[in-house]
């Protein structure tokens, strides 16, 4: 592994607790002594719309986000199905906290929209936010399986703070994980305004983030959607390749 002083800055932009727990990762890899700058380009806003009647077999949730905002919401109704489909590992783990049943996909939306083309039958509740990816509820819908989204949180945006903006500016090289297309388009327009001059590098979580970067900026993409699979293409732009 590359030395503490020739090891790159990290900018996370994710909402706060999942930047913190994910900044802990970095450092459990890399060091304790790591430059991390936490600058979340959006923050979850928790909505209570009424449920739908259903009845449903099982929900599904495609973030820890919807999982937080369903054990937030007030008037969450008692018939509700305990299992619960989840995008992934991380997802799922909260869906336990809350009480639920979880069957982690382990991948992204099309993933998860596969699980459960093989294995459920039913009609299904997406609770999701107000800009979501991957057209869940109507994919499957559309195959046979009746889904009704339900939104119960929107994602507000927040600029990038000045700590970031001076490692933007900076001469340090950068590396910047990326974990969904909102906030890979929000990083992109922000670039526009700060001009920065570090060299940079991003990291896509998927091929659905990195579509919505532009085509001339350099990135990476990880090998799976997973924060693990991040960590490990973090780490391949810092360990310097092993000569023979």
């Amino acid at each position: 592994m590359a030395t503490q002083s020739r090891l790159p800055a990290f900018l996370l932009t994710r909402p706060m607790a999942q930047s913190q727990r994910f900044a802990a990762q970095l450092r459990h890899r890399f060091g304790p002594d790591l430059l991390i700058t936490i600058s979340p380009l959006i923050a979850p806003h928790y909505l209570a719309p009424a449920f739908p009647v259903g009845p449903f077999t099982a929900l599904i949730f495609t973030s820890e986000t919807g999982v937080a905002a369903f054990a937030h919401h007030p008037n969450r109704p008692n018939c509700l199905p305990i299992r619960a489909y989840c995008v992934g590992d991380q997802t799922a783990k909260a869906a336990q906290s809350a009480g639920l049943e979880p069957v982690s996909a382990d991948g992204d939306a099309a993933t998860l929209i596969a699980l459960i083309q093989a294995t459920h039958t039913g009609p299904l509740l997406h609770l999701c936010g107000t800009q979501t990816r991957g057209d869940v509820a109507q994919t499957l819908t559309d195959a046979g399986h009746p889904t009704t989204a339900l939104e119960l949180y929107d994602q507000r945006e927040h600029p990038l703070t000045a700590a970031a903006i001076d490692l933007l500016r900076g001469e340090r090289p950068l590396l910047v994980p990326l974990f969904s297309p909102r906030s890979a388009t929000l990083f992109c327009q922000h670039l526009a305004i700060v001009a920065p001059t570090a060299p940079l590098t991003v990291i896509a979580l998927s091929a659905a983030v990195a579509t919505a970067l532009p085509t001339t900026m350099d990135h990476h993409t990880a090998k799976k959607p997973t924060a693990d699979a991040m960590i490990v293409a973090l780490a391949n732009l810092c360990d310097p390749p092993q000569v023979p």
